[in-house]
Protein backbone atom coordinates (compact mmCIF):
# COMPACT_ATOMS: atom_id res chain seq x y z
CA UNK A 1 0.00 0.00 0.00
CA UNK A 2 1.44 3.61 -0.84
CA UNK A 3 1.47 5.96 1.64
CA UNK A 4 -0.39 8.81 1.50
CA UNK A 5 1.64 12.57 2.09
CA UNK A 6 -0.59 14.43 3.97
CA UNK A 7 -2.30 17.84 2.51
CA UNK A 8 -1.16 20.97 4.68
CA UNK A 9 -4.21 22.43 6.17
CA UNK A 10 -4.73 26.03 5.39
CA UNK A 11 -4.52 27.39 8.92
CA UNK A 12 -2.07 25.09 9.93
CA UNK A 13 -0.04 26.29 12.94
CA UNK A 14 3.68 26.80 12.77
CA UNK A 15 5.37 24.15 14.94
CA UNK A 16 9.33 24.19 16.16
CA UNK A 17 10.46 20.54 17.40
CA UNK A 18 13.34 20.82 18.87
CA UNK A 19 15.29 17.30 19.10
CA UNK A 20 14.97 14.26 16.81
CA UNK A 21 14.79 11.97 19.71
CA UNK A 22 11.99 9.28 20.40
CA UNK A 23 9.87 12.17 21.75
CA UNK A 24 10.69 14.95 18.85
CA UNK A 25 10.11 12.46 16.14
CA UNK A 26 7.10 10.83 17.64
CA UNK A 27 5.59 14.53 17.63
CA UNK A 28 6.91 15.36 14.19
CA UNK A 29 5.12 12.48 12.84
CA UNK A 30 2.40 12.66 14.30
CA UNK A 31 1.74 16.86 13.66
CA UNK A 32 2.64 15.50 10.06
CA UNK A 33 -0.26 13.06 9.77
CA UNK A 34 -2.49 15.45 10.40
CA UNK A 35 -1.69 17.62 8.04
CA UNK A 36 0.63 20.03 10.16
CA UNK A 37 4.33 19.87 8.65
CA UNK A 38 6.86 20.92 11.05
CA UNK A 39 10.70 22.33 11.46
CA UNK A 40 12.41 19.79 13.58
CA UNK A 41 16.14 20.79 15.11
CA UNK A 42 18.87 18.49 16.22
CA UNK A 43 21.53 19.28 17.24
CA UNK A 44 24.18 16.17 16.37
CA UNK A 45 24.61 14.19 14.12
CA UNK A 46 22.13 11.29 14.17
CA UNK A 47 18.64 10.83 15.27
CA UNK A 48 17.10 8.94 17.73
CA UNK A 49 18.78 10.72 21.09
CA UNK A 50 19.43 7.75 23.33
CA UNK A 51 17.54 5.44 21.50
CA UNK A 52 19.87 5.90 18.63
CA UNK A 53 22.04 3.03 17.33
CA UNK A 54 25.62 3.74 16.56
CA UNK A 55 27.58 2.70 13.75
CA UNK A 56 31.27 1.74 13.41
CA UNK A 57 33.01 -0.53 10.54
CA UNK A 58 29.91 -2.34 10.45
CA UNK A 59 29.15 -3.12 14.61
CA UNK A 60 25.83 -1.70 15.86
CA UNK A 61 26.31 -0.74 19.09
CA UNK A 62 22.72 0.15 21.62
CA UNK A 63 22.70 2.76 23.65
CA UNK A 64 22.31 1.49 26.97
CA UNK A 65 19.80 -1.37 25.49
CA UNK A 66 16.42 -0.93 24.62
CA UNK A 67 13.97 -3.76 25.11
CA UNK A 68 10.94 -2.46 22.77
CA UNK A 69 7.89 -3.47 25.71
CA UNK A 70 5.06 -1.44 26.26
CA UNK A 71 2.29 -1.30 28.27
CA UNK A 72 0.48 1.68 26.44
CA UNK A 73 -1.13 0.18 23.09
CA UNK A 74 -1.01 3.22 20.95
CA UNK A 75 2.69 3.32 21.28
CA UNK A 76 2.92 -0.23 20.61
CA UNK A 77 1.04 0.79 17.73
CA UNK A 78 3.07 3.75 16.51
CA UNK A 79 6.30 1.10 16.42
CA UNK A 80 4.63 -1.00 14.46
CA UNK A 81 3.08 2.13 11.91
CA UNK A 82 6.82 2.59 11.49
CA UNK A 83 8.32 -0.11 11.11
CA UNK A 84 6.68 -3.09 9.11
CA UNK A 85 6.40 -6.58 11.00
CA UNK A 86 9.19 -8.29 9.24
CA UNK A 87 11.64 -5.28 10.82
CA UNK A 88 10.80 -6.91 14.11
CA UNK A 89 12.69 -9.66 15.86
CA UNK A 90 10.94 -11.44 19.24
CA UNK A 91 13.69 -12.00 21.73
CA UNK A 92 13.96 -13.58 24.99
CA UNK A 93 14.97 -11.49 27.54
CA UNK A 94 17.40 -12.52 30.20
CA UNK A 95 19.86 -10.23 32.33
CA UNK A 96 21.84 -11.63 35.30
CA UNK A 97 24.37 -10.37 37.56
CA UNK A 98 27.76 -11.81 37.29
CA UNK A 99 29.55 -12.09 40.85
CA UNK A 100 32.50 -14.07 40.95
CA UNK A 101 32.51 -15.82 38.09
CA UNK A 102 29.31 -17.21 38.43
CA UNK A 103 25.82 -16.31 37.18
CA UNK A 104 23.13 -14.91 39.43
CA UNK A 105 19.43 -14.49 38.86
CA UNK A 106 17.82 -11.12 38.73
CA UNK A 107 16.13 -10.20 40.42
CA UNK A 108 17.73 -11.57 42.67
CA UNK A 109 16.19 -15.04 44.31
CA UNK A 110 17.67 -15.41 47.61
CA UNK A 111 17.49 -19.50 46.96
CA UNK A 112 19.91 -19.65 43.83
CA UNK A 113 22.01 -16.81 45.05
CA UNK A 114 22.33 -18.83 48.21
CA UNK A 115 23.24 -21.82 45.64
CA UNK A 116 25.58 -20.23 44.10
CA UNK A 117 27.58 -19.14 47.12
CA UNK A 118 28.16 -22.08 48.72
CA UNK A 119 27.45 -23.68 51.96
CA UNK A 120 29.82 -21.78 54.19
CA UNK A 121 29.17 -18.52 52.98
CA UNK A 122 24.92 -19.15 52.46
CA UNK A 123 25.24 -19.81 56.51
CA UNK A 124 27.30 -17.00 56.53
CA UNK A 125 24.15 -15.12 55.12
CA UNK A 126 21.43 -16.66 56.87
CA UNK A 127 23.50 -16.19 59.76
CA UNK A 128 23.76 -12.52 58.73
CA UNK A 129 20.17 -12.43 57.96
CA UNK A 130 19.32 -13.53 61.35
CA UNK A 131 21.00 -11.27 63.43
CA UNK A 132 19.25 -8.78 61.31
CA UNK A 133 15.99 -9.64 62.14
CA UNK A 134 17.41 -9.24 66.15
CA UNK A 135 19.05 -6.49 65.56
CA UNK A 136 18.07 -4.51 62.60
CA UNK A 137 19.63 -1.45 61.54
CA UNK A 138 18.64 1.91 63.22
CA UNK A 139 18.20 3.63 59.81
CA UNK A 140 16.15 2.09 57.38
CA UNK A 141 15.28 5.61 55.42
CA UNK A 142 18.60 4.97 53.77
CA UNK A 143 19.21 2.06 50.38
CA UNK A 144 21.72 0.06 52.76
CA UNK A 145 19.54 -0.36 55.91
CA UNK A 146 16.35 -0.94 54.21
CA UNK A 147 17.56 -3.87 52.41
CA UNK A 148 19.70 -5.19 54.64
CA UNK A 149 17.35 -5.44 56.88
CA UNK A 150 15.47 -7.83 54.13
CA UNK A 151 18.59 -9.63 53.27
CA UNK A 152 21.38 -9.02 55.90
CA UNK A 153 24.25 -7.26 55.63
CA UNK A 154 26.01 -10.26 53.70
CA UNK A 155 23.53 -10.62 50.80
CA UNK A 156 23.46 -6.71 50.65
CA UNK A 157 27.58 -6.51 50.03
CA UNK A 158 27.24 -8.88 47.56
CA UNK A 159 24.29 -8.36 45.46
CA UNK A 160 23.30 -4.30 46.30
CA UNK A 161 26.09 -2.50 47.42
CA UNK A 162 28.50 -2.11 44.62
CA UNK A 163 26.30 -1.71 41.26
CA UNK A 164 23.90 0.40 43.32
CA UNK A 165 27.03 2.96 43.76
CA UNK A 166 28.30 2.93 40.60
CA UNK A 167 25.09 3.70 38.95
CA UNK A 168 23.87 6.76 40.77
CA UNK A 169 27.90 7.85 41.97
CA UNK A 170 27.08 8.24 45.65
CA UNK A 171 27.80 5.85 48.28
CA UNK A 172 24.45 3.58 49.59
CA UNK A 173 24.02 4.89 52.96
CA UNK A 174 23.04 8.40 51.65
CA UNK A 175 20.47 7.06 49.00
CA UNK A 176 17.04 6.78 49.99
CA UNK A 177 15.32 3.78 50.80
CA UNK A 178 12.26 4.52 48.45
CA UNK A 179 14.34 3.41 45.36
CA UNK A 180 15.09 0.04 46.94
CA UNK A 181 11.09 -0.08 48.16
CA UNK A 182 10.30 0.40 44.46
CA UNK A 183 12.94 -1.42 42.67
CA UNK A 184 12.98 -4.92 45.13
CA UNK A 185 9.00 -4.88 46.55
CA UNK A 186 7.98 -7.78 48.58
CA UNK A 187 11.62 -9.57 48.85
CA UNK A 188 12.85 -10.77 51.86
CA UNK A 189 14.99 -13.82 52.95
CA UNK A 190 12.31 -15.42 54.74
CA UNK A 191 9.67 -15.62 52.45
CA UNK A 192 12.10 -16.70 49.35
CA UNK A 193 13.59 -19.71 51.42
CA UNK A 194 9.68 -20.56 52.84
CA UNK A 195 8.56 -19.69 49.35
CA UNK A 196 11.22 -22.41 48.05
CA UNK A 197 10.77 -25.17 50.99
CA UNK A 198 6.86 -24.83 51.14
CA UNK A 199 5.60 -23.63 47.84
CA UNK A 200 2.23 -22.08 48.01
CA UNK A 201 -0.37 -23.84 45.77
CA UNK A 202 -2.97 -22.36 43.47
CA UNK A 203 -0.94 -19.09 43.63
CA UNK A 204 -3.64 -16.39 41.52
CA UNK A 205 -1.42 -13.32 42.00
CA UNK A 206 2.40 -14.48 40.29
CA UNK A 207 4.63 -11.68 39.02
CA UNK A 208 7.65 -12.09 37.02
CA UNK A 209 9.20 -9.96 34.35
CA UNK A 210 8.08 -10.49 30.61
CA UNK A 211 10.13 -13.02 28.90
CA UNK A 212 10.56 -11.48 25.68
CA UNK A 213 10.33 -8.35 23.91
CA UNK A 214 10.69 -6.61 20.46
CA UNK A 215 13.90 -5.45 19.01
CA UNK A 216 14.25 -3.45 15.54
CA UNK A 217 16.61 -6.19 13.43
CA UNK A 218 19.31 -3.63 13.09
CA UNK A 219 18.98 -1.59 16.39
CA UNK A 220 16.15 1.33 17.73
CA UNK A 221 18.10 3.39 15.35
CA UNK A 222 16.68 1.95 12.99
CA UNK A 223 13.31 2.68 14.16
CA UNK A 224 13.91 6.90 14.08
CA UNK A 225 15.92 6.80 11.05
CA UNK A 226 12.63 5.76 9.65
CA UNK A 227 10.29 7.72 11.49
CA UNK A 228 13.18 11.05 10.37
CA UNK A 229 12.38 9.57 6.52
CA UNK A 230 8.54 9.23 7.33
CA UNK A 231 8.62 13.00 8.57
CA UNK A 232 10.10 14.35 6.09
CA UNK A 233 8.12 12.49 3.57
CA UNK A 234 5.12 14.51 5.04
CA UNK A 235 6.94 17.37 3.81
CA UNK A 236 8.58 19.05 6.92
CA UNK A 237 12.11 19.78 7.38
CA UNK A 238 14.69 18.30 9.85
CA UNK A 239 17.76 20.13 10.57
CA UNK A 240 20.87 18.43 11.70
CA UNK A 241 23.51 19.79 13.59
CA UNK A 242 22.31 22.57 14.76
CA UNK A 243 21.87 23.58 17.81
CA UNK A 244 18.77 26.03 19.59
CA UNK A 245 20.66 29.10 21.00
CA UNK A 246 17.54 31.49 21.78
CA UNK A 247 13.50 30.75 22.31
CA UNK A 248 12.13 34.57 21.91
CA UNK A 249 8.98 35.69 23.88
CA UNK A 250 6.91 38.01 24.04
CA UNK A 251 2.76 38.70 25.04
CA UNK A 252 2.73 35.55 26.75
CA UNK A 253 3.87 33.62 23.72
CA UNK A 254 6.67 32.11 22.01
CA UNK A 255 6.88 33.30 18.75
CA UNK A 256 10.59 32.37 17.17
CA UNK A 257 13.42 29.86 17.67
CA UNK A 258 17.00 31.13 17.19
CA UNK A 259 19.40 27.80 15.94
CA UNK A 260 22.95 27.92 14.67
CA UNK A 261 24.22 25.54 11.92
CA UNK A 262 27.60 23.46 11.49
CA UNK A 263 29.02 26.79 9.80
CA UNK A 264 28.34 28.94 12.19
CA UNK A 265 25.47 30.79 10.88
CA UNK A 266 22.50 31.21 12.47
CA UNK A 267 18.88 30.80 11.09
CA UNK A 268 15.15 32.09 12.63
CA UNK A 269 12.39 29.89 12.96
CA UNK A 270 9.01 31.54 13.63
CA UNK A 271 6.58 29.38 15.38
CA UNK A 272 3.15 29.08 16.66
CA UNK A 273 4.17 26.59 19.10
CA UNK A 274 7.53 24.71 20.31
CA UNK A 275 7.81 21.05 21.35
CA UNK A 276 10.91 20.66 23.79
CA UNK A 277 13.01 17.55 24.02
CA UNK A 278 15.84 19.80 24.74
CA UNK A 279 17.10 19.69 28.24
CA UNK A 280 14.61 21.28 30.53
CA UNK A 281 17.62 23.46 32.23
CA UNK A 282 18.73 24.08 28.58
CA UNK A 283 15.01 25.41 27.34
CA UNK A 284 14.45 27.68 30.29
CA UNK A 285 18.14 29.96 30.29
CA UNK A 286 17.35 29.72 26.63
CA UNK A 287 14.38 31.75 26.87
CA UNK A 288 15.02 35.56 25.41
CA UNK A 289 13.68 37.83 27.49
CA UNK A 290 15.33 35.81 30.47
CA UNK A 291 13.58 34.21 33.00
CA UNK A 292 13.47 35.78 36.65
CA UNK A 293 16.97 35.00 38.58
CA UNK A 294 15.22 32.58 41.00
CA UNK A 295 14.17 30.30 37.97
CA UNK A 296 17.64 30.72 36.36
CA UNK A 297 18.97 29.63 39.57
CA UNK A 298 16.59 26.89 40.08
CA UNK A 299 17.90 25.37 35.87
CA UNK A 300 21.21 26.07 36.73
CA UNK A 301 20.87 23.68 40.32
CA UNK A 302 19.17 20.79 38.04
CA UNK A 303 21.76 18.04 37.58
CA UNK A 304 22.00 14.77 35.44
CA UNK A 305 24.36 11.30 35.28
CA UNK A 306 26.48 10.86 32.16
CA UNK A 307 26.88 7.43 30.61
CA UNK A 308 30.13 5.82 28.81
CA UNK A 309 30.53 2.68 26.96
CA UNK A 310 33.33 0.54 25.64
CA UNK A 311 32.23 -1.66 22.89
CA UNK A 312 34.80 -4.36 22.26
CA UNK A 313 34.43 -6.94 19.55
CA UNK A 314 35.13 -10.77 20.78
CA UNK A 315 35.05 -14.05 18.84
CA UNK A 316 31.25 -15.96 19.73
CA UNK A 317 32.91 -18.61 21.98
CA UNK A 318 32.70 -15.55 24.70
CA UNK A 319 29.52 -14.73 23.89
CA UNK A 320 27.09 -15.07 27.07
CA UNK A 321 22.95 -15.96 26.38
CA UNK A 322 22.00 -12.74 28.39
CA UNK A 323 21.04 -9.04 27.05
CA UNK A 324 23.10 -7.84 29.32
CA UNK A 325 25.08 -8.96 32.62
CA UNK A 326 25.15 -6.80 36.32
CA UNK A 327 28.63 -6.35 37.35
CA UNK A 328 28.87 -6.51 41.01
CA UNK A 329 32.03 -6.54 41.75
CA UNK A 330 33.86 -3.16 43.45
CA UNK A 331 37.32 -4.39 42.12
CA UNK A 332 36.55 -2.98 38.16
CA UNK A 333 34.45 0.52 37.19
CA UNK A 334 31.99 -1.30 35.24
CA UNK A 335 28.45 -1.28 35.48
CA UNK A 336 27.37 -3.20 33.35
CA UNK A 337 28.09 -5.70 30.14
CA UNK A 338 25.89 -5.70 26.87
CA UNK A 339 25.92 -8.44 24.10
CA UNK A 340 24.88 -7.20 21.56
CA UNK A 341 24.87 -10.14 19.79
CA UNK A 342 21.78 -11.17 22.56
CA UNK A 343 20.20 -8.39 21.04
CA UNK A 344 20.13 -8.82 17.41
CA UNK A 345 22.27 -11.30 14.97
CA UNK A 346 22.04 -8.15 12.72
CA UNK A 347 24.35 -6.16 15.32
CA UNK A 348 27.42 -8.12 14.85
CA UNK A 349 29.24 -9.69 12.23
CA UNK A 350 29.60 -13.30 11.56
CA UNK A 351 31.91 -15.57 13.97
CA UNK A 352 32.29 -12.72 16.30
CA UNK A 353 30.03 -10.82 18.88
CA UNK A 354 30.45 -7.35 20.52
CA UNK A 355 30.52 -6.51 23.86
CA UNK A 356 29.52 -3.38 25.45
CA UNK A 357 31.09 -2.07 28.88
CA UNK A 358 28.74 0.31 30.63
CA UNK A 359 30.15 2.81 33.03
CA UNK A 360 28.04 5.75 34.71
CA UNK A 361 29.90 8.97 35.34
CA UNK A 362 29.84 12.83 35.83
CA UNK A 363 31.00 14.67 32.50
CA UNK A 364 33.45 16.25 35.44
CA UNK A 365 34.88 12.92 36.43
CA UNK A 366 38.46 11.76 35.40
CA UNK A 367 36.81 8.57 33.55
CA UNK A 368 34.41 10.71 31.43
CA UNK A 369 37.98 12.91 30.43
CA UNK A 370 40.56 9.77 29.69
CA UNK A 371 41.26 9.18 26.06
CA UNK A 372 39.41 6.36 23.79
CA UNK A 373 42.40 4.39 24.08
CA UNK A 374 42.65 4.57 27.74
CA UNK A 375 39.43 3.59 27.89
CA UNK A 376 39.27 0.66 25.80
CA UNK A 377 42.45 -0.76 27.21
CA UNK A 378 40.73 -0.26 30.90
CA UNK A 379 37.79 -1.91 29.34
CA UNK A 380 40.16 -5.00 28.35
CA UNK A 381 41.70 -5.39 31.40
CA UNK A 382 38.42 -5.37 33.48
CA UNK A 383 37.20 -8.08 31.17
CA UNK A 384 39.80 -9.94 31.30
CA UNK A 385 39.94 -9.52 35.41
CA UNK A 386 36.20 -10.75 35.72
CA UNK A 387 37.44 -14.02 33.41
CA UNK A 388 34.83 -13.33 30.88
CA UNK A 389 37.11 -12.76 27.85
CA UNK A 390 41.11 -13.84 27.15
CA UNK A 391 42.76 -10.52 27.05
CA UNK A 392 44.38 -11.63 24.08
CA UNK A 393 41.89 -12.48 22.12
CA UNK A 394 40.20 -9.06 21.97
CA UNK A 395 40.27 -7.66 18.45
CA UNK A 396 39.28 -3.56 18.54
CA UNK A 397 37.29 -1.01 20.24
CA UNK A 398 35.36 1.46 19.91
CA UNK A 399 33.93 4.27 22.54
CA UNK A 400 30.63 6.56 23.15
CA UNK A 401 30.11 8.87 25.18
CA UNK A 402 26.44 9.93 26.22
CA UNK A 403 26.19 13.37 28.17
CA UNK A 404 22.78 13.84 29.97
CA UNK A 405 21.61 10.32 29.97
CA UNK A 406 20.02 10.27 33.16
CA UNK A 407 18.34 13.05 35.03
CA UNK A 408 19.18 13.53 38.76
CA UNK A 409 16.92 13.47 41.31
CA UNK A 410 18.18 14.63 43.94
CA UNK A 411 16.88 16.74 47.04
CA UNK A 412 14.84 19.66 46.31
CA UNK A 413 14.67 18.82 42.52
CA UNK A 414 10.68 18.19 42.22
CA UNK A 415 10.46 21.81 43.71
CA UNK A 416 12.82 23.01 41.18
CA UNK A 417 11.50 21.34 38.18
CA UNK A 418 7.94 23.02 39.49
CA UNK A 419 9.36 25.99 39.71
CA UNK A 420 10.62 25.99 35.82
CA UNK A 421 7.56 24.27 34.59
CA UNK A 422 5.34 27.17 36.08
CA UNK A 423 7.46 29.52 34.80
CA UNK A 424 7.02 27.83 31.51
CA UNK A 425 3.14 27.14 31.52
CA UNK A 426 2.39 30.90 32.95
CA UNK A 427 5.27 33.11 30.42
CA UNK A 428 4.92 30.76 27.47
CA UNK A 429 1.91 28.18 27.37
CA UNK A 430 2.41 27.32 23.79
CA UNK A 431 6.13 26.01 24.77
CA UNK A 432 5.79 22.45 25.45
CA UNK A 433 8.16 20.48 27.17
CA UNK A 434 8.35 16.55 25.87
CA UNK A 435 10.54 13.63 26.99
CA UNK A 436 13.31 12.38 29.00
CA UNK A 437 15.09 15.45 29.57
CA UNK A 438 12.74 17.67 28.63
CA UNK A 439 10.46 17.21 31.26
CA UNK A 440 13.52 16.27 33.55
CA UNK A 441 11.80 12.85 34.07
CA UNK A 442 13.27 9.24 33.95
CA UNK A 443 11.53 8.33 31.42
CA UNK A 444 11.73 5.33 29.35
CA UNK A 445 11.50 5.31 25.16
CA UNK A 446 7.41 4.52 25.84
CA UNK A 447 6.95 7.47 28.38
CA UNK A 448 8.85 9.68 26.17
CA UNK A 449 6.60 9.17 23.27
CA UNK A 450 3.08 9.14 24.55
CA UNK A 451 4.24 12.72 26.28
CA UNK A 452 4.84 13.55 22.90
CA UNK A 453 1.44 12.43 21.08
CA UNK A 454 -0.77 13.69 24.15
CA UNK A 455 1.16 16.90 23.54
CA UNK A 456 0.08 16.99 19.47
CA UNK A 457 -3.24 16.19 20.64
CA UNK A 458 -3.84 19.63 22.86
CA UNK A 459 -2.09 21.13 19.99
CA UNK A 460 -4.28 20.64 17.23
CA UNK A 461 -7.69 18.61 19.01
CA UNK A 462 -7.48 21.69 22.01
CA UNK A 463 -7.48 18.57 24.11
CA UNK A 464 -6.05 19.59 28.17
CA UNK A 465 -4.39 16.04 28.58
CA UNK A 466 -1.49 16.47 31.38
CA UNK A 467 1.72 15.28 29.64
CA UNK A 468 2.81 16.08 33.35
CA UNK A 469 1.12 12.65 34.73
CA UNK A 470 2.89 10.34 32.46
CA UNK A 471 5.27 7.79 34.16
CA UNK A 472 3.40 7.91 37.93
CA UNK A 473 2.75 4.32 38.53
CA UNK A 474 3.96 2.39 41.25
CA UNK A 475 4.32 -0.46 39.21
CA UNK A 476 7.37 -1.32 37.74
CA UNK A 477 7.92 -1.42 34.16
CA UNK A 478 8.68 -5.12 33.14
CA UNK A 479 6.57 -6.64 35.44
CA UNK A 480 3.71 -8.86 34.50
CA UNK A 481 0.97 -9.95 36.45
CA UNK A 482 -0.71 -12.96 36.13
CA UNK A 483 -4.09 -12.09 36.81
CA UNK A 484 -4.08 -8.82 35.26
CA UNK A 485 -5.15 -9.28 31.59
CA UNK A 486 -3.74 -6.25 29.66
CA UNK A 487 -6.81 -4.11 28.31
CA UNK A 488 -5.33 -2.19 25.86
CA UNK A 489 -6.69 1.13 27.09
CA UNK A 490 -4.49 4.02 27.68
CA UNK A 491 -2.60 4.00 30.71
CA UNK A 492 -0.10 7.03 31.93
CA UNK A 493 2.95 5.33 32.28
CA UNK A 494 4.97 2.29 33.54
CA UNK A 495 6.14 3.66 36.33
CA UNK A 496 10.48 3.54 35.93
CA UNK A 497 12.39 5.52 38.98
CA UNK A 498 15.10 6.71 39.78
CA UNK A 499 16.24 7.79 43.50
CA UNK A 500 16.30 10.88 45.00
CA UNK A 501 20.05 11.71 45.50
CA UNK A 502 21.76 14.17 48.19
CA UNK A 503 21.78 17.27 47.24
CA UNK A 504 25.95 18.13 45.58
CA UNK A 505 27.53 21.16 46.69
CA UNK A 506 27.25 23.88 43.63
CA UNK A 507 30.82 24.57 41.95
Amino acid sequence: MTEQTPVPTSDAPRVVVIGAGPAGLTAAYELGKRGVPVTVLEGTDQVGGISRTVERDGWRFDIGGHRFFTKVQEVEDLWHEILPDEDFLLRPRMSRIFYRGKYYDYPLKATNALTNLGPVEAVRCVASYAYAQVRPPANQDKFEGWVTARFGKRLYQHFFKSYTEKVWGIPADELEADFAAQRIKNLDLRKAIINAVMPKRNQKEITSLIEEFQYPKYGPGMMWEVCRDKVLAQGSTVHMETKVREIRHRDGRAYEVVAEHPDGTRSTFPCDHVISSMPFTKLVTGMDPSPDPQVVEAAEDISYRDFLSVALVVPEEYAFPDNWIYIHAPEVEVGRIQNYGSWSPYMVKEGRTCLGLEYFVFEDDEMWSKSDEDLIEQAKDELAFLGLVDRERIELGHVVRVPKAYPTYDEGYTDRVETLRKWIETTTPNVHPVGRNGMHRYNNQDHSMLTAMLTVENIVDGTTHDVWSVNVEEDYHEEATSSVKESGTRTTGTGRDAPVLPRKPRR
